[in-house]
């Protein structure tokens, strides 16, 4: 049985609705990770808050790689991810929830990757987010009546300030539909890993000269816990039909990546 694992973002701290909850921490050669291990069902689920207990760790300071391992070293195959994110298109109001496609990287200074000298591997990143499991979430939103956009484009930042008019300007020209500070490099990591892995963006406000508003921090929260319910009952039953997804290459997805001298 697939054993899923649930990262919390900004506002999302727990998993409601969960039996048999436990609490443990794991050390990886990245550092110890606390987390939360509970029962939906049958399924055994881990979650993660990525900001660390009481939002502690900012998001170019979150330690990701460790979070990842653990998730590895716990069994986990299949990981949901939430992300509050600024939007960018018109077509986006707060709220929404997007199923992203494809992501941009705009940090600047996080370790992205579990290679090192000596150890050296390039991993595709065509399609970033597992296609059978975003495919299982947009059949899992249309049959619950949820309403998803099923692509979007993520732009992340290296923060923990906020971007730019000049910036959200150009991230449009480039395409983008969203853009946070906490996407990257979560999803290459768990590429790395061999993990499936999606994202579900709520968008908790208009970014920088999107609207006439200033964004604050109370607002995003704010938005975050309206969409709370909402979102952990539609990655409740997203988790309960796991079973019933497609195949997918991400188990595989190191195989051949490794360079090798002559």
């Amino acid at each position: 049985m697939i054993k899923c694992a649930v990262i919390g973002g900004s506002g999302f701290y727990g998993v409601k609705g969960l039996s048999s909850l436990q609490e443990g921490s794991i050390d990886t050669p990245y550092g110890r990770v606390d987390y939360t291990q509970g029962l939906h069902g049958k399924r055994e689920v881990v979650f993660i808050a990525r900001h660390g207990k009481n939002h502690s760790s900012p998001p170019h300071l979150i330690n990701y790689r460790a979070n990842i391992m653990a998730l590895k070293l716990l069994g986990v195959d299949s990981i949901l991810a939430s992300a509050a994110s600024g939007g960018l298109s018109e077509k986006l109001e707060v709220g929404d929830l997007v199923l992203l496609d494809q992501f941009m990287d705009f940090t600047k200074s996080r370790p992205s990757t579990f290679f090192a000298e000596g150890n050296v591997a390039h991993v595709d990143m065509t399609h970033p987010y597992c296609p059978s499991l975003r495919s299982h979430m947009i059949k899992t939103a249309k049959s619950g009546g949820i309403d998803l956009s099923p692509k979007g484009t993520y732009v992340c930042t290296e923060g923990p300030r906020l971007e730019t008019m000049a910036e959200i300007n150009s991230f449009k020209i480039l395409g983008a539909d969203l853009v946070g500070m906490t996407g990257y490099p979560e999803v290459a990591l768990a590429r790395e890993a061999e993990i499936c892995y999606a994202t579900v963006a709520v968008v908790t406000n208009m970014a920088a000269g999107i609207s006439d508003q200033t964004i604050s921090s109370k607002e995003i929260l704010g938005v975050m816990a309206g969409a709370m319910d909402r979102l952990v009952d539609y990655f409740l039953e997203a988790i309960s039909s796991l079973d019933e997804r497609g195949p997918c290459g991400c188990r595989e997805a190191m195989r051949g990546t490794e360079m090798t001298k002559a």
